[in-house]
This record gives C-alpha cells, structure tokens and sequence, in this order.
C-alpha cells in the first residue's frame, strides 16, 4: 500500500560529459525485495562534479575501467520517504511505508570475496547509485533501493537537506577511523569543504590535543571553528609547517587528514607530519600526484592510509546530525530545484559561493 502515484516523473539524466538533461521520464517500480522512495533531497559533490566534467579517471582510460555509465540518474547522497515496499524489505531493513530513510551510496553484492570479509564498501561489482544504469540515483522525484542496498532510518525532525548530508558525513568519520586518532594526537585537517568540516568534526570527538584546520577561504576557516577546529591556519598568507612544528616543539603533527584533492596538498601534509605521522587521504584527485617517497620512508616511516566510502559509520553520521552539534545550516547553503541542478553543479565548481548544495525534488 502507499500514496496514488503519477506514472511520470521528472529526473536529471546523464546523456555523457556536460550532457546533463533534465527529462520526463517513468516513475521506477519496486521488485520483490525492494523499497521504492520519494526524494526529499540530493546532494552535489566534488564527485558529481568531475563525473559531469568526464575525467579520464571516471569515464574510462587505459588503465582504469569506466565506473561511470550513461543513461543514468545521478546523485548518491539523499534521503526520501518510503511509498511502497513488500514484507520481505519492511523485514530487512525495519522499516514501513512513512519512514524517513537514507541508503547507503554503495549498493553491495554480499557474494564477492571484500562483501564477504565484511569489507562491503570495497565490493567488485561496486555498484553506486547514480553511476551505474542498475542502481539509478536521486536527482528524480523517486527512486528505488534495491535488496541489497544498506538503508538506515532518519528522524523527521530535521530539514531534508540535513538528512542528506549524512553521507559525506559518514565518508568523513572513516577517515577520522582510519587515523586511529589518540587523547595525545595533533590533527592537522586540509580543505573545509563538506568533507573536511565532517572531519573536524570527527576528530574532535576523539578528543585529541588539538585539531588545526587548514584552508584558503576565511569563511570556511571561521565554519571550521564552528565545527570543532581549534586553530585555523590560511595557507594563503601563512606557513602552516612552520606553524604546526612551532605548536609541537618542532616535532610535526601525529595525523594529516587530507580532503581537498588538490596536488599540492600530498607534499604539504608529508612536510609537516612527524616521524611516525598517520596520513589519510580522502580527497579525488584529476590528475596524478608525484611526491618524494623518501620522506615516507628513510625520513619519516609514516603510515600512509587510503579512505574510501562510510563503511559502518552511517549511524554515528546520522546521531551526529539528529544531536544538533554541527552547524548545518551554514554546511547546508543552497537549496535548489530539480529544474536548477545546472546551476548546483556550477556553484559546486565555483567553490567560492557554496559549501553544501542540495537539489529538492519536490
């Protein structure tokens, strides 16, 4: 049972690089197993945004297979509310026609050798809504989350595009996981975009020494204290190595986290580790990076660690938004309609206007 529904329905369509549509096209009908979903809102991320440009990394080059196809609804980060599902799903997932709900971007196939080592987030098939024609994503009025997706539940109690946010949220405390972050540990934190806001944050909640986060935008620099930063270093007018060895006697910093995707932060954050420093990478690069592997090894031995995906981090994402600690409504700047979505994209290439954008369906 469930809501009267149209059998059209407007959606964003990914035609190829720059050939984003907005179309009419058939409302999706939920199989057995699966729950069909109304969207609330949508996320745009840096991702989105390189798939719509088509680097080579994402469409497809020599060495890496394209996992990015056409004819497809983009969007991964969302919630909606469910209309329709069978017992078998309702059972599944603990959830009924009503409920606010959120899926997790990556829709596992629970078979390969990563799915049963309990390392979904690494499957081969690596199905993600939004890239692949067989989990279409949420820039549309519905979608469907198919058996064997992650689906959690979300309180109605905070704006959509709140809701949303829980998926770079949930990419940004793997990160903060995987640095294995101590009581004794200062947290160096490079960008405030999405990503690294989510990881101040993160980090803070490990309750380390200090968190110092870096970036080139005084406003974002000013929403990181928002979030937990307590130093903010503008790398555009200071020498955050310098000032990060001044902090620690000389020594450097125990984590670097890094979210900008920008070259030029790789050699940043090796510079001002210390011996034996935690690097994590998060940031999706365009272009290959090149640094002095001697500072990884023979100077410093540091563990350098990749992040990918939220992997078993969507639930404290989601307690962290409901609790009211972040500041999501200056995360959270521009809502947009569906029928905008070419606007969200080019205020989320800008970088200069926006932190978060979201596109509402409705």
């Amino acid at each position: 049972m469930g809501e009267q529904l149209p059998e059209k329905m407007q959606a964003v369509v990914c035609h190829g690089p720059e050939d984003y549509r907005l179309e009419q096209v058939a409302v999706p009908v939920a199989g057995p197993g699966e729950a069909l979903i109304k969207v609330e809102a949508v996320g745009i991320c840096a991702s989105d945004l390189k798939c719509y440009h088509g680097a080579a990394k994402f469409w497809g080059d020599e060495n890496r297979p394209a996992w990015a196809e056409t004819e497809v609804i983009p969007g991964h980060e969302f919630v909606g509310t469910v209309v329709s599902l069978d017992e078998a799903a309702a059972e599944r997932w603990g959830i009924a026609v009503g409920d606010r709900v959120v899926s997790e971007q990556i829709v596992p196939c629970w078979e390969c050798m990563y799915c049963k080592r309990g390392w979904y987030h690494m499957c081969a098939p690596h199905d993600l809504y939004g890239f692949k024609r067989r989990t279409p994503g949420a820039m549309a009025e519905y979608m469907v989350y198919p058996g064997e997706a992650l689906v959690h539940k979300v309180s109605k109690e905070i704006p959509a595009h709140h809701a949303a946010f829980a998926e770079p949220l949930s990419c940004s405390l793997h990160a903060v996981e995987r640095a294995q972050i101590t009581f004794e540990d200062t947290v160096v934190v490079a960008g405030c975009g999405p990503i690294g806001l989510g990881m101040i944050a993160g980090a803070k909640s490990k309750n380390p020494a200090r968190v110092i986060a870096l970036d080139m935008a005084e406003e974002k620099l000013e929403l990181a204290k928002r979030c937990g930063a307590d130093l903010t270093i503008n790398i555009a007018t200071e020498d955050a190595v310098a000032m990060i060895k001044d902090l620690t006697d000389g020594y450097g910093a125990d984590v670097y986290l890094e979210a900008t995707g920008h070259p030029s932060a790789v050699p940043q954050g090796l510079n001002l580790l210390r011996k034996l420093g935690r690097f994590v990478e998060y940031g999706v690069f365009g272009s290959d990076v090149s640094v002095d592997w001697s500072i990884i090894s023979d100077d410093k031995e540091l563990d350098v660690l990749g992040a990918h995906l939220g992997p078993y981090c969507w639930p404290a994402a989601i307690r962290m938004i409901e609790s009211g600690v972040l500041p999501m409504d200056e995360i959270c700047t521009h809502q947009l309609p569906l029928s905008e979505f070419q606007r969200g994209l080019n205020l989320v290439a800008s970088g200069k206007e926006s932190v978060k954008v979201s596109l509402i369906p409705a």
